[in-house]
C-alpha cells in the first residue's frame, strides 16, 4: 500500500486529500499555511488533522529507512532471502524489522557465542533432528568432547548446544511476537514497595497489580517516576504456561529424550532471555503509550490555555507575590507598556503593609487601573486577601484576578526578557508579565518554553524532543490561527507566525525600528531575507492594522485580493467601507449562491467562505467569541468553605483522572473524574477544558493536607 493509502485508512479521510497534503508539505509549505489557505486540496482538514497526517507520513518514511536498511545489512552478511525480504516488506512495526534482523545483528559475548565457538553448533544442530529421528542425544555429545576447546565431558558439550538451541528459540521473530501479544494479553503490571520505603505520595503503589492491557497511562507514568526515585520496585508478571506451550509448539517434536533436551531449552530460553527482554518492551510500550497521551492531554490544555480570552482595552496591575523580597507591582497600559513599577511589602509587618496599600490605591487611582493580575506563586494568598481588602476600600471599580506565573520567573530571566525590558531587573519583569498574561495570553505565553507553563502532567517525565515538538505545534497553530499585529508583534510572537525564521524575525522587528511602521503587507517584501515563499506562507497571518488596503488587517490571503475585490464590486460595495458593508455581504452572497458565486470568482467554495467571514469581521479575533475569564472582587479563605456549598471557578488544569479548579481560595480543589458529570465519560477531556468557568460543589476538605474535593454533579 502507498503512503497515502495506508494514512487515508487510518485516519478515515480521502486518499486524494492525502496525497495532496503530502504533495504540499514536500513543496515545503507549512502546516497552518496548508490548512487555512489550500481547503480545496484536503476537504477543510483543521490543523490538528493535518499535523497528525505529517507525523504519521513521517514514521512511515522512517519505517521504510530502516526496512532498507537492515535489508541491506542482511544482504551485506550473505544471509537475505526471498522468505526473509518478504517478511521485512510485510512488517508493519519497527519491533517487526527489528525481529527479524535479531538472528543477524552481531551480538556481544553471550553462553552461545561461547558454545558456538567450542565447535558445538553441529551438536546443536543434531539433537533438534534427533527428535525426529530418535537418535541418543548422549551418543551425540560423546564425539564433541574436547578438552582443548574446553569441552570435558558430555555433560558439557549437552549444555553448550541446549545454550546454542536457546538462543536460536530466542532469536525467532515468530516466538517473540507470539510471546509479546500474549503478555500484553494477559501480563499484569505490578509494583511493591522498595527496601524500607516509608510512606509517600506512591503509598498506593506499595501494592498494585493491574493488566497490561487495562492499566492508565498516568498509572504507568507514576510508576515510572517511584520507581525512577527509589520507592517503588516494578515489574510485568506473568504465568508462563500459555508461552512454554505456544513456545514448545514450534519446536518440540515428539516426546524422546532429544524432544526432552529442546524442551528445557525452550524453557530457558522463555525465562532467561525471551521474557526479560519482552518485558523490557512491554514497559517501553506502555511509557510510550502513557507519554504520547500524556503529550496529547498537555497540548489540549496548552491550546485552551493560549487560546484564553484576552481583557482587552483594560490597564493593569501585576504583582508578582513574595515574602523575603516584598510583592513586584508593575501597571501596564491597553498596549502592554510599562507605566509604573514599585515594591509592596504586605508580609512585613503592619506598619509597612498599611504603607503599601496606601501606595497601591494611589497607583490605581493615578493610572485609572481596571484589572489587578495576581500571580499565584509564594506568598499568593496573602497578596490576594491584601487586595481584596483594598478593593472594598476604594470607590473605583476594579477587579482582580489570579493568575498562572508558571515559567515567568524562567523568562524574565532570558536574555529575551532583558533585552525587551533592559531597564528593569528580573523581578519586575516578572512583574510586568504577570500584568500582560491577563490582557493577552497568547502574545505572553509563547516567549514561554511550553513546557514550563505548568498545564499537563509528568512533563519532565516525557520524551523532551516529542514533547517540544508537539507543543511547539500547538503555540503554531495557535499563533496563525489568531494572526499578529506586523507593527506590535514581539520577535518571539512572530517567531511562531508560518514561514519565519527566527533571522527573517529579526530582520522585521529591526526594519521596523529603522523605517517606522510596515503600511502594508505588500512592504515586507523589502524586509531583508524574506522572500517570495517565506511571503507567501506568513502573509496572511500578519495584520497591518492602519493599512490602506483594508484588506491587510484581514486574514485574506494577498493572493485571494483580486477574488475579494470582485467579491465586493459584484454587490456594488466599496473595499475602504468594510467594517459598514461586511454584516450584509453574507446575506447577498447567499442569495446568490454561493457555489455558482465560487464558480464566477474562480475560487473554491471554502475559499469564498473565508473571505466572507473576514469581510464580515475585518481585524476580528476568533478568541473574542469565547466566554471571558472570571474577574473577582473578593477572597475565600479555605477556613470559610464548608460542604455543600457552592462555587463558580475556572478550571486550571485538566488531568487523566481529574481536573483542578480555582474557586478563590490559595489551593485549587480537584474535580474528580467520576464527579464531572452526571453522564459517563471516559476522560476529564471530553466535558472539560483549560479556561471554563464552572459551577462545583464542596464535597470534601482536609485542611491540613489542604485537599479540596469537588462535585459538578447534580447541579
Amino acid at each position: 500500500m502507498s503512503y497515502a493509502e495506508i494514512i487515508a485508512k487510518e485516519f478515515s479521510v480521502k486518499e486524494e486529500y492525502v496525497n495532496n497534503i503530502i504533495a504540499l508539505l514536500d513543496e515545503g509549505n507549512t502546516i497552518p499555511f496548508i490548512a487555512r489557505y489550500r481547503k480545496e486540496l484536503h476537504g477543510t482538514m483543521d490543523d490538528q488533522l493535518i499535523r497528525a497526517i505529517s507525523e504519521k507520513l513521517e514514521y512511515l518514511r522512517n519505517l521504510d529507512a530502516r526496512r532498507e536498511e537492515v535489508r541491506a545489512l542482511i544482504d551485506g552478511q550473505g544471509n537475505l532471502t526471498d522468505e526473509i525480504s518478504t517478511l521485512l516488506t510485510n512488517a508493519t512495526t519497527l519491533a517487526e524489522i527489528d525481529d527479524i534482523y535479531r538472528p543477524f545483528r552481531p551480538k556481544r559475548k553471550t553462553r552461545a557465542s561461547v558454545a558456538r565457538a567450542r565447535g558445538l553448533e553441529p551438536l546443536a544442530d543434531a539433537i533438534v533432528a534427533a527428535q525426529e529421528t530418535g537418535e541418543d542425544p548422549e551418543a551425540l555429545a560423546a564425539d564433541f568432547v574436547d578438552a582443548e576447546k574446553e569441552v570435558p565431558d558430555i555433560a558439557a558439550a549437552l549444555a553448550g548446544a541446549m545454550d546454542i538451541i536457546a538462543e536460536d528459540v530466542s532469536d525467532d521473530a515468530e516466538v517473540r511476537k507470539r510471546v509479546r501479544n500474549l503478555t500484553k494479553m494477559y501480563g499484569i503490571v505490578s509494583s511493591t514497595a522498595a527496601k524500607d520505603a516509608e510512606d509517600s505520595v506512591y503509598s498506593m503503589y506499595y501494592d498494585f497489580k493491574q493488566p497490561v492491557e487495562k492499566i492508565a497511562g498516568h498509572r504507568v507514568l507514576a510508576l515510572n517516576r517511584g520507581e525512577k526515585e527509589e520507592f517503588l520496585k516494578v515489574s510485568v508478571d506473568m504465568e508462563d504456561t500459555r508461552p512454554l506451550t505456544s513456545i514448545r509448539s514450534l519446536f518440540v517434536k515428539g516426546t524422546n529424550a532429544a524432544a526432552s533436551l529442546v524442551s528445557a531449552a525452550c524453557e530457558d530460553a522463555y525465562s532467561r532471555l525471551i521474557f526479560p527482554s519482552i518485558e523490557r518492551e512491554i514497559r517501553s510500550e506502555l511509557t510510550d503509550a502513557a507519554s504520547e497521551d500524556a503529550i496529547k492531554l498537555f497540548g489540549t490544555n496548552l491550546r485552551q490555555l493560549l487560546m484564553a480570552p484576552p481583557v482587552k482595552g483594560k490597564i493593569a496591575i501585576g504583582l508578582d507575590p513574595g515574602y523575603r523580597t516584598g510583592c513586584k507591582l508593575a501597571v501596564v497600559d491597553e498596549t502592554g507598556k510599562v507605566l509604573d513599577t514599585d515594591v509592596l511589602y504586605i508580609t512585613h509587618g503592619e506598619d509597612r503593609e498599611k504603607k503599601s496599600a496606601q501606595v497601591l490605591k494611589e497607583k490605581i487611582s493615578r493610572h485609572k487601573a481596571d484589572v489587578i493580575a495576581i500571580g499565584n506563586g509564594t506568598a499568593s494568598k496573602e497578596t490576594e486577601l491584601f487586595v481584596a481588602k483594598i478593593l472594598r476600600d476604594i470607590p473605583d471599580k476594579v477587579s482582580y484576578m489570579v493568575v498562572s506565573e508558571a515559567g515567568a520567573s524562567v523568562y524574565s530571566a532570558s536574555k529575551a526578557a532583558a533585552d525587551e525590558m533592559p531597564e528593569f531587573d528580573l523581578t519586575l519583569r516578572s512583574a510586568v508579565s504577570i500584568a500582560r498574561r491577563l490582557q493577552d495570553p497568547l502574545a505572553e505565553l509563547v516567549k514561554i518554553e511550553p513546557k514550563a507553563i505548568g498545564v499537563g502532567q509528568y512533563q519532565h517525565d516525557m520524551p523532551q524532543k516529542r514533547l517540544e515538538a508537539a507543543l511547539s505545534g500547538v503555540v503554531e497553530d495557535c499563533v496563525n490561527s489568531v494572526g499578529a499585529d506586523l507593527n506590535t508583534a514581539s520577535s518571539a510572537l512572530l517567531g511562531h507566525i508560518s514561514g519565519l525564521s527566527s533571522a527573517v524575525c529579526k530582520n522585521i522587528v529591526a526594519y521596523r525600528e529603522e523605517n517606522g511602521s510596515f503600511k502594508s503587507r505588500a512592504e515586507l517584501k523589502k524586509v531583508p531575507k524574506l522572500g517570495a515563499k517565506a511571503y507567501e506562507q506568513c502573509a496572511g497571518f500578519l495584520r497591518v492594522a492602519d493599512s490602506r488596503n483594508p484588506l491587510d488587517n484581514t486574514g485574506v490571503h494577498p493572493e485571494s485580493y483580486k477574488a475579494a475585490e470582485s467579491l465586493l464590486s459584484e454587490f456594488g460595495m466599496d473595499i475602504k467601507n468594510l467594517s459598514e458593508n461586511g454584516a450584509t455581504l453574507s446575506a447577498k452572497a447567499n442569495a446568490a449562491g454561493i457555489t455558482s458565486l465560487a464558480e464566477k470568482l474562480g475560487i473554491g467554495v471554502p475559499t469564498l467562505q473565508d473571505i466572507l467571514r473576514e469581510l464580515g469581521k475585518p481585524g476580528r479575533d476568533p478568541r473574542d467569541e469565547l466566554p471571558p475569564p472570571l474577574l473577582r472582587e473578593d477572597v475565600l479563605d479555605m477556613k470559610d468553605l464548608k460542604e455543600g456549598m457552592t462555587l463558580k471557578g475556572t478550571v486550571r488544569n485538566v488531568i487523566d483522572f481529574g481536573a483542578f479548579v480555582d474557586i478563590g481560595v490559595h489551593q485549587d480543589g480537584l474535580v474528580h473524574v467520576s464527579q464531572i458529570s452526571d453522564k459517563f465519560i471516559r476522560h476529564p477531556s471530553e466535558a472539560l477544558k483549560v479556561g471554563d468557568v464552572v459551577t462545583v460543589k464542596v464535597i470534601s476538605l482536609d485542611l491540613d493536607k489542604k485537599r479540596i474535593g469537588l462535585s459538578m454533579k447534580g447541579i
